[in-house]
């Protein structure tokens, strides 16, 4: 089984946000949804109109672990939400299968950002990538394990450090220049 990374340049960031719009404005937000609150992509696809409209927080019970949560919505993504909901009713998915009236599953999903990731030259990406990549900068930006574990609900800091591949980052740092 392939182990997704996290997108720890912004740069690529960008750029599959750029791949994603030209394609669909769905796929652009379904990534920028992902990586801005770091939901599991089992989490994400269910969503409505409904759970983020005038919303400062999305409140769940998570698929995987059945836990209610509480996920801040943060003033950049209410802003692109505002404009991409504008005219949608309340009942509608916010990810939508253009071939029916459910959600996009999980594999189209997959199938719509690895090949984003692919046109922009991401490799070992997936759905999880995006949960991994918030992740990643949030802990770049804070420099707070124990909250990120909190907000993934990780049973243990190193969980929540080799989740996010910083600890493979700090073992390939400080092998790069040893040498006997």
């Amino acid at each position: 089984m392939q182990t997704v990374q996290p997108i720890r340049d912004r740069f690529q960031i960008h750029a599959m946000k750029e791949e994603l719009k030209r394609d669909s404005f769905r796929n652009y937000f379904l990534f920028v949804m992902g990586i801005n609150t770091g939901l599991r992509i089992s989490d994400l696809l269910p969503l409505k109109v409904s759970d983020v409209r005038d919303k400062t927080h999305i409140v769940l019970k998570e698929t995987k672990t059945r836990k209610r949560k509480r996920f801040l919505i943060n003033v950049e993504l209410r802003k692109i939400i505002a404009g991409y909901i504008e005219g949608k009713r309340e009942e509608e998915f916010l990810f939508p299968s253009h071939k029916t009236d459910l959600p996009l599953q999980r594999v189209q999903a997959y199938k719509i950002l690895n090949k984003a990731a692919k046109n922009v030259g991401i490799t070992e990406f997936g759905t999880h990538s995006l949960r991994k990549t918030f992740g990643f900068w949030h802990y770049s930006i804070n420099k707070n394990v124990a909250l990120l574990q909190d907000i993934f609900n990780h049973t243990s800091p190193d969980i929540t450090l080799r989740y996010i591949g910083i600890n493979q980052d700090i073992v390939d740092q400080s092998l790069e220049h040893f040498s006997l």
